[in-house]
């Protein structure tokens, strides 16, 4: 299994930036992507980039161009660089790994809020 540990969320203004980690441990061979997720209150959690072990990326529409995700495989940390916020991007940022199989794992770490305000 897997443990995640998010960190370097925060109260922001909009227009600014904020970068996020999160690093892994446990049961890392298994992990073959990495990816941020969010949740605003009242709406369902959604996945807003993912890096693969072999750092292709991909983005929601709603942050491509403001966001960039990066890993360092090193460390077993994955990055989160956002930039130009806006008050929707205001939740609750996860992140979760992908096993080879394309299955997310079930397990969520503790989670780090972001704040924008306007």
């Amino acid at each position: 299994q897997v443990q995640l540990v998010e960190s370097g969320g925060g109260l922001v203004q909009a227009g600014g930036s904020l970068r996020l980690s999160c690093a892994a441990s446990g049961s890392i061979y298994s992990i073959n992507a990495m990816g941020w997720f969010r949740q605003a209150p009242g709406n369902e959690r959604e996945l807003v980039a993912v890096i693969t072990r072999g750092g292709s990326t991909n983005y929601a529409d709603s942050v491509k161009g403001r966001f960039t995700i990066s890993r360092d495989n090193a460390k077993n940390t994955v990055y989160l660089q956002m930039n130009s916020l806006k008050p929707e991007d205001t939740a609750v940022y996860y992140c979760n790994t992908r096993n080879a199989r394309g299955s997310w794992s079930l397990s969520w770490g503790q989670g780090t809020q972001v704040t924008v305000s306007s």
